[in-house]
């Protein structure tokens, strides 16, 4: 067998993780572009993330340089499997003790939209963006996160085709809608062995009747969202959620009727006081199979921002106090549904999801997957770092860098570029310039920037630089 010939090494803690896809990339090529590519996105923004920009070449002017074709090149028509190393990095993450997934967490599921011009690109067309809230061109993607209350990480992710990209529109074969999508994921997760406690979802997928089917028939618990005004026969006075819920009735914290109290706990350390409770309409109550639950801070007014209606499958308990604990657990469980905000945001605003400037399907999912490893490896660097310093403070709120952040960037900026001879954001950057200092909240803000704040104070080699 022939020698493998040896592969420049990335920066720091970059080449490490890199290693771990070496098996599944056939050439030397393919090898460096990896470890470039990761790089690229990894480095702190300056502008968007196209190949110039991960190549660290001019936007226009360099478009033909050869570390620029290289790269396109890997991403469009080099022979490698992204399904392989999209397994491959949830493998890493299961191995993990910092970041395994375990049957209390959750799967998350959403979708998600960026403008893109044209009709050339694979699976773009004018549709509902939720990105920009409005119908545009642009692509859709529908996603799979698993999470609990101290880390999360996407899972898969499948492009949408609309219906007018296809010859038959909705009537041709190859036509799947968004909530079938999503069950394909559940069905994915579950084949990576991905353990989970229940699948999560906005009212889009809980409003939908199909996906709901779906999820009972493959045996799956699921706490879905549904629309305060969602329209539902029933013989009774009520016909939709709210109207349910206005029903159960409030005397006060002192005489609280159906409701229970929940006290959700936040990793920053407060609480927040909210009511659940068991509501009837048309087949959904608590004897049945599905069951309507509503959870709110104000179970008199319902306010609509602080206010959740929740369709579950999860058998109701007998007694009272098993029940009242139930229905803390599903307060928290959708609670949870907020990391996969979080995590959009990041790999958007940070690590260049919709930057891509490709078009054919297999070189999109491509560069979602590279984008997924690259979030996957800020959370195995951080856990590293973090071993090695101890556990971070809480903080109550996504905070301004501090000092000895600032400090700690431009010490290790100084171990890099010791001269000031490379601009901010080239290679050989800092990891997470100006990362909020120990952000660790029960809700989805600030928990990447503080695990790339602890790889910019480590000790280590110079590192991949990143922004989160």
């Amino acid at each position: 067998m022939t020698t493998r010939r040896p592969c420049p090494p990335a920066p720091g803690p970059l080449e490490d993780y890199a290693q771990r896809f070496d098996p599944l990339l056939s050439s030397l090529a393919q090898r460096r572009s990896l470890r470039d590519y990761l790089q690229g996105l990894l480095l702190p923004r300056d502008r968007n993330k196209t190949l110039t920009a991960l190549a660290d070449a001019e936007p226009i002017t360099g478009a033909q340089h050869r570390e620029v074709q290289r790269l396109q090149w890997f991403v469009s028509e080099s022979t490698w499997d992204h399904q392989a190393v999209n397994q491959q990095r949830i493998g890493l993450l299961q191995a993990d003790p910092a970041t395994a997934p375990h049957a209390q967490g959750v799967l998350v599921i959403d979708d998600t939209g960026d403008r893109k011009a044209g009709r050339h690109t694979a699976h773009v067309a004018r549709q509902y963006l939720g990105s920009v809230g409005k119908t545009d061109n642009g692509i859709v993607c529908v996603s799979s996160l698993w999470a609990d209350g101290r880390c999360y990480w996407p899972a898969h992710a499948v492009p949408y085709t609309p219906a007018s990209r296809l010859a038959k529109g909705k009537r041709d074969p190859g036509f799947r809608t968004k909530p079938q999508l999503a069950a394909a994921l559940v069905t994915a997760a579950q084949q990576a062995k991905i353990p989970f406690r229940a699948v999560v979802a906005d009212c889009f997928y809980g409003d939908n009747p199909g996906f709901v089917e779906a999820l009972g028939r493959a045996g799956v618990a699921f706490v879905l969202a549904l629309k305060a005004r969602k329209g539902t026969w029933a013989p009774a006075e009520a016909h939709t959620p709210v109207e349910a819920a206005r029903e159960l009735g409030w005397g006060g914290p002192g005489r609280p009727g159906p409701w229970r109290r929940v006290t959700r706990r936040f990793r920053d350390g407060h609480t927040q006081t909210w009511w659940a409770a068991d509501a009837v309409l048309g087949g959904w109550g608590p004897q049945g199979p599905h069951r309507l639950v509503v959870a709110t801070t104000d179970p008199e007014r319902l306010p609509k921002l602080t206010t959740w209606y929740l369709l579950c499958n999860l058998a109701r308990p007998t007694g009272r106090r098993a029940q009242q604990a139930q229905l803390a657990e599903i307060v928290a469980m959708y609670g949870l549904r907020n990391w996969v905000e979080q995590g959009y945001k990041q790999v958007k605003d940070e690590l260049g999801w919709a930057d891509f400037q490709v078009r054919s399907d297999r070189a999109i999912r491509r560069h979602w997957t590279l984008v997924c490893c690259a979030f996957s490896f800020c959370w195995h660097a951080g856990q590293a770092s973090a071993a090695r310093a101890g556990p971070a403070p809480p903080a109550a709120t996504q905070a301004s860098p501090s000092a000895a952040d600032q400090a700690a960037a431009r010490g290790a900026q100084q171990r890099l570029d010791p001269d000031g001879l490379h601009r901010a954001g080239g290679r050989g950057g800092v990891v997470a310039q100006g990362a909020a200092s120990g952000a660790r909240l029960a809700g989805p803000v600030g928990v990447a920037w503080a695990l790339l704040a602890r790889m910019v104070d480590g000790p280590a080699a110079p590192a991949v630089a990143a922004g989160a």
